[in-house]
């Protein structure tokens, strides 16, 4: 059973959902105390539609004079959140993929002091994939492991899944105004969390697939996230190991990479070579290739074990509440 004076606020995105949006609100329980509907220029007006058919008390709705992502719509509802003094805030889609009664089950390990954010994993349940298509499958299995390596959260799946809940001590941490605007969001936010140090947990879900229509499309996508998910992967290793410690995984790393570079332009210059000429490479050239090669991958896979072993342990909410009481 959830706290009962544990502040919730449900934050509900709004992009051409009208159809849905309704039904959305009035399935969320009374656990929760405030509900922000964010018109994000909404070429169905939903807001105003909210506005003129909902007489929940809860519903507060903000909106967007131009569109500007699911990203920025979710800032805009923190940042109303943290404004009032909520503990804890969930993301609901407006199109009815999500179902509101799991709500208690995403808040409860943050109120009980085991996460700092909880997120969706729709892939938990196998007999929940012969309900997904396909090619979403396929490309969230290829954006779970670039977010694998961008966030430092090896143990979570299902990136792009936007049900998710987060403690506000976390929220006031985050630089909310450097946080992706559009469908990277998810991703961004795990990033943002590995930086400060915050607990993240998997929460086991069931797909739900009615005649909505997505708004993200993989393929249009990929190749933002690829270089994104690059960008924030090179941050990420700077600041946790170069800028704020130095461990042995900090020099494995570079001299990893350095020798696995190495093995590469070396032994691929003497292969040419030999080829050209017709006179077989030296044992000892094939020798130093080889060994540069192996060296290297060992050195970039005790990298990653230890990545892996440095996962956020410590709730972050929980010490932060510690620091303000004393």
């Amino acid at each position: 059973m959830l706290n009962p004076n544990a502040k919730i606020a449900v934050v509900i995105p709004c992009y051409k959902v009208k159809d849905y949006i309704l039904t959305v609100i009035a399935s969320i329980g009374s656990e929760c105390q405030r509900i922000y509907v964010v018109d994000d220029c909404c070429p169905q007006q939903s807001g105003e539609y909210v506005s003129a058919h909902c007489q929940d008390p809860r519903v507060k709705v903000l909106k967007h004079q131009q569109n500007q992502g699911v990203g920025a719509a979710m800032v805009t509802g923190y940042q109303a959140a943290l404004a009032e003094q909520m503990d804890v805030v969930v993301k609901i889609d407006g199109d009815g993929q999500m179902d509101p009664n799991l709500l208690p089950i995403f808040v409860a390990p943050i109120l009980d002091g085991e996460a700092d954010y909880c997120k969706g994993n729709r892939f938990y349940y196998l007999d929940s994939l012969r309900a997904m298509p396909a090619i979403r499958i396929f490309g969230n299995a290829i954006l779970s492991f670039m977010t694998k390596l961008s966030s430092g959260y090896w143990d979570l799946f299902d990136p792009t899944n936007g049900y998710t809940a987060v403690h506000c001590q976390v929220l006031r941490q985050l630089p909310l105004g450097k946080l992706s605007r559009r469908y990277f969001f998810e991703s961004d936010m795990l990033f943002r969390l590995n930086i400060v140090r915050a607990v993240v947990v998997d929460i086991p879900m069931h797909a739900h697939y009615g005649d909505e229509v997505s708004n993200l499309h993989i393929r249009r996508i990929i190749g933002e996230f690829l270089r994104k998910h690059f960008s924030n992967f090179s941050k990420r290793i700077f600041y946790n190991y170069f800028l704020r410690d130095m461990a042995l995984a900090s020099l494995e790393l570079p001299a990893g990479l350095f020798l696995l570079l190495f093995s590469l332009v070396f032994g691929g210059y003497h292969w040419y070579a030999s080829n050209s000429s017709g006179v077989p490479a030296t044992v000892g050239t094939v020798m130093l290739s080889a060994l540069s090669l192996l060296v290297g991958i060992q050195l970039i896979l005790s990298f990653v074990a230890y990545d892996i072993a440095n996962t956020p342990k410590r709730v972050l909410h929980k010490r932060l509440q510690r620091v303000h009481t004393t």
